[in-house]
């Protein structure tokens, strides 16, 4: 996950509303703008602070890959100068419920602003002529913490409602004319727990190991490492899989829960109690401990997926 920031004290209304980004593809003069270029390397799954009239006011997933469109009618007036044609970069924003102001909270976010390309000055006023521009990870953290939670729920929802990156990943493969077919459709099929990958879950894993079901109907086939960010051999591995009921599943592809090296279930802070209880979610009486072969699966299952 990289994060951005996006500077749209003109466009704010319209691109948060329409649910995209929208750049030129160059400077006026055709010389090339680095906060342009930055929507072609935004990713599914990035995460963008929204920055209008001194405040970030709202939080947006990059959705889909960005590609070139026409500037958007609804500008209006707005940005005369620009090109008619543009990057167009869709992203679900999600308006905030208390807004901060950088400029009030400057002490802790200057020390962590990028030494070139800098969305924000030192005193917490926008740069001129930046739009798009990376943040590196300290400067998240601390916009995370100054939001008070706000941008992990969000992220929640987002995971949840979306599998972006297993989206772009599955169509890439059915693009890619160098992967036989037949083996582009075993890796494709993994995706959804079925066809080789299945078969060799199964041979490892003799049920679900929350719920006790061992009637393999009622079962999913799940990767532990998601699909999207696997590799072709991990993809197909036994070992990057669990056999779990679809609650289980679901929470578990989502990062909802976790398991240790010994099976201990982990549940994670961000799964309402009222919702672990309806589903059936309990801790576990003899919990199966993983093979090391597994165990390299979930520990970047733990660090990356899980939602601590």
């Amino acid at each position: 996950m990289q994060y951005w920031w996006v500077n749209q004290n003109q466009t704010y209304a319209q691109e948060v509303g329409g649910g995209y980004l929208w750049s030129p593809k160059q400077k006026a003069n055709g010389q090339r703008n680095r906060f342009y270029d930055s929507m072609t390397e935004a990713r599914p799954g990035d995460v963008i602070f929204s920055f209008a009239d001194t405040y970030i006011k709202a939080i947006g997933i990059v959705i889909g890959a960005c590609q070139s469109a026409p500037k958007p009618t609804e500008f209006g007036a707005i940005g005369s100068q620009w090109s008619a044609e543009g990057w167009y970069l869709p992203v679900r924003f999600t308006e905030l419920d208390a807004f901060i102001r950088p400029r009030d909270h400057m002490e802790r976010i200057a020390p962590t602003l990028p030494t070139r390309y800098s969305p924000i000055q030192a005193d917490g006023r926008g740069n001129q002529g930046t739009y798009l521009a990376p943040i590196d990870i300290p400067m998240a953290l601390v916009l995370k913490e100054l939001l008070t939670g706000q941008v992990e729920n969000i992220i929640a929802g987002a995971i949840s409602e979306y599998d972006i990156e297993g989206d772009v990943a599955a169509e890439d493969i059915r693009n890619d004319e160098t992967i036989p077919v037949t083996f582009r459709e075993q890796l494709v099929r993994a995706r959804v727990g079925q066809g080789l990958f299945r078969s060799r879950v199964e041979m490892l894993e003799a049920g679900c190991r929350i719920t006790g079901i061992r009637d393999r109907k009622f079962l999913r086939a799940s990767h532990i490492k998601p699909w999207a960010l696997s590799d072709s051999y991990e993809k197909l591995d036994g070992n990057n899989g669990l056999l779990l009921a679809p609650n289980a599943d679901h929470l578990f592809d989502k990062g909802f829960i976790s398991f240790t090296s010994g099976g201990t279930l982990l549940c994670s802070k961000f799964l309402p109690s009222e919702i672990k209880v309806a589903l059936g979610i309990t801790d576990l009486t003899a919990p199966l401990s993983l093979t090391s072969s597994k165990e390299v699966y979930m520990a970047f299952h733990r660090e990356h997926i899980f939602l601590h």
